[in-house]
């Protein structure tokens, strides 16, 4: 399977990535419509993903707890804006046990509404707060249109859910998920991302704000990588989530919530993979190095898988795969484990073994300009610093694609040719009928209000009117 040519990524970037999925063993396609099975290879990355964000997650203060997967329909119907954002959407058991429910139950879209009803009853005092909550679960959306890991009807994120005394605290919480997705995101994924705030059209049903990192995928595309919504007080009056302040007062309570999905490894596939097919970001890679012998008789592979043995132990502190499959030749282990993605490729033969030497090829690099000779002694610094240097490497190729690929037209007509192919970074008036009418011409959407704004103001791009910040338009995923 990892010899047959994957589809070619510059003509057909779609089907490329489809395949790519599939071939590469992260996951496949359910007997349920629209659902995906993660596979081993795939469910490693997401591991990995999942303990570098815990890892963040708790340093800030949060900690993890379990809810139900079902919640009572009525929940939903509390808060209006949320309920008429995820009806269409909703799976709705009414069935249990053989007998006809007394209320029906939804199959939990996001958690909201149950933490709400939860969070009314353990918040009484100031005392009590803030209360800063992850959960690492799935989640149940009735898609129409299904792509694997971008877009299922089943799929895997965390969603954290805090509750704070004032406007302020919950607004910092807001921000500081925010940044903290996008740190996880450059820092161990080597995915640039822009951090910004959604439209009012574009937020999450029931937020009173919402924030986003978008990032360019390898089509240009932008993908919505992570989000983090200031919920105000909407669900706190939902459910009646109030404590008595310092003064003796029922106040209602500030709630945020923010989600980072398994979304992510779409994205890394579609930022980083190439012609022949995934490059894994290093800080996340199921296996950042596979060792693969080189032997003719059973003479060489005995001196051979020694010296193996000992680079082994040498790099036991990395994630470390040892190829000895039998029957299939180096070469098709080389296309395998490039296929996979897999960052530092080690081959060791006889040459090496009487040399005290290791060929090393980079993924990031295909062909001779990857490849090195090292010695054996020291290899793990070598690898260590390699690593390092291939994570460095892949953000710099990202982060450069993404500016190329990101441009300001001066006008409508230049507009409508840029986010065809692209990123458009514009003025605009702030009017959701000019933001609907732009979707509905170019199928491009206001990606997000970036954080980092330019100040002054100018005319915006569609209809001409004052404007005062820059928005980022683009088709997306």
């Amino acid at each position: 399977m990892a010899s047959d040519r994957l589809p070619s990524r510059s003509e057909n970037f779609s089907e490329w990535y489809n395949q790519l999925v599939l071939r590469a063993e992260l996951a496949d396609y359910s007997p349920v419509r629209g659902c995906m099975v993660v596979r081993p290879y795939g469910w490693t990355l997401w591991e990995n993903i999942q303990a570098a964000l815990d890892r963040r997650f708790k340093e800030t203060g949060h900690m993890n707890a379990a809810f139900p997967l079902f919640i009572p329909k009525s929940f939903l119907e509390r808060e209006k804006e949320h309920v008429e954002g995820f009806s269409p959407e909703l799976a709705v058991v009414t069935i249990g046990g053989g007998e006809e429910l007394d209320e029906p139950l939804v199959i939990r879209p996001t958690s909201e509404t149950i933490i709400g009803h939860m969070y009314a009853k353990w918040i009484k005092s100031y005392r009590d707060l803030p209360v800063l909550i992850n959960l690492w679960n799935s989640v149940v959306r009735w898609e129409m249109r299904t792509k694997l890991f971008l877009r299922t009807t089943e799929f895997f994120w965390q969603e954290g859910h805090t509750a704070h005394a004032t406007r302020e605290e919950a607004e910092a919480e807001t921000l500081q998920m925010l940044d903290v997705y996008a740190d996880f995101a450059e820092n161990e994924a080597a995915v640039p991302v822009i951090k910004g705030r959604k439209s009012q059209s574009e937020k999450f049903a029931g937020a009173q704000h919402s924030y986003s990192i978008e990032a360019m995928m390898g089509d240009t595309r932008a993908l919505q990588a992570g989000t983090s919504h200031n919920l105000g007080e909407n669900f706190a009056r939902a459910f009646d989530i109030r404590y008595l302040d310092k003064s003796n007062k029922l106040q209602y309570c500030w709630t945020t919530s923010w989600g980072l999905s398994t979304r992510f490894i779409g994205a890394i596939i579609m930022v980083h993979g190439d012609e022949k097919g995934l490059v894994m970001p290093p800080r996340l890679a199921p296996f950042q190095i596979v060792i693969v012998p080189i032997f003719r008789n059973e003479e060489e592979r005995t001196a051979v898988m020694e010296t193996v043995e000992r680079i082994k132990s040498q790099l036991k502190d990395h994630r470390v795969k040892l190829d000895d499959r039998e029957g299939v030749t180096p070469g098709f282990k080389f296309n395998d484990w490039e296929l996979r993605g897999v960052p530092i490729r080690v081959e060791v033969g006889p040459k090496d073994v009487a040399k005290g030497t290791v060929a090393i090829a980079r993924r990031d690099q295909p062909g001779r300009k990857g490849k090195q000779i090292v010695q054996q002694e020291g290899l793990s610094k070598a690898i260590d610093d390699l690593l390092d240097e291939i994570h460095h490497s892949l953000f710099d190729r990202a982060k450069d694609f993404m500016v190329a690929n990101t441009h300001q037209p001066k006008d409508y007509a230049a507009f409508k040719e840029v986010v065809a192919n692209g990123w458009a970074d514009v003025w605009w008036c702030g009017d959701a009928a000019c933001e609907a009418q732009v979707k509905e011409e170019t199928k491009a959407t206001i990606r997000n209000i970036p954080l980092d704004q330019p100040g002054g103001e100018g005319v915006c791009i569609h209809c001409g009117k004052p404007a005062t910040e820059r928005v980022i338009f683009s088709r997306a995923y």
